[in-house]
């Protein structure tokens, strides 16, 4: 799929590995066109050497964290990743209720990040909707994934401008 879509847009393909032995399946990944690829705590064995891997292969290094992974788990990684992905639902399926206490993380992970002044970027998936979005982004969230906000109801263009507009004007209550 990477490989098809690379073929007919230059836009980032962010590609999440919800995947046991991630390490065996990156060097394909990137060589399709993947450009961000990010991995769970839960999955690997040794979590630097696989971020080190997908820096080795030119592509931004992520870490995903489940719902009840405490952010500590990844104190010795923060320095180097690109991003993390706080699953704000449990993995498995789409449409599934936001799990309030995951802004808690993302709360934690943006005072880490100013704390040791490093740059990575905070992205949450699952239950990202219109009564959600302004939330987690006060929360620190930069990188929102919406499914079923955005392609379950209605116009997807529509849906995600709303949410958008939304994400937009919580950022700006942020600052």
């Amino acid at each position: 799929m990477v490989r098809s879509l690379r073929k007919v847009t230059e836009l980032p393909l962010d590609c999440h590995l919800m995947i046991e032995n991630p390490d065996q399946y990156i060097p394909d990944f990137a060589g399709a066109g993947a450009n961000w690829i990010s991995v769970h705590q839960e999955a690997c064995r040794h979590l630097n050497r696989t971020l080190h891997l997908i820096k080795s292969h030119d592509c931004l290094a992520g870490v995903v964290i489940n719902p009840a992974t405490p952010v500590e788990t990844l104190s010795e990684v923060l320095d180097v990743v690109d991003y993390v992905l706080v699953m704000s639902v449990n993995p498995g399926f789409g449409a599934q209720k936001f799990i309030p206490s995951t802004l808690h993380k993302m709360r934690r992970l943006a005072d880490l990040r100013s704390d040791r002044g490093l740059n990575y970027r905070i992205e949450v998936d699952g239950g990202v909707a219109m009564d959600t979005v302004a939330e987690v982004v006060r929360a620190g969230a930069e990188i929102l994934v919406a499914g079923n906000a955005v392609f379950g109801k209605g116009d997807p263009k529509k849906n995600a401008q709303e949410l958008l507009k939304a994400a937009t004007e919580a950022a700006l209550q942020r600052v």
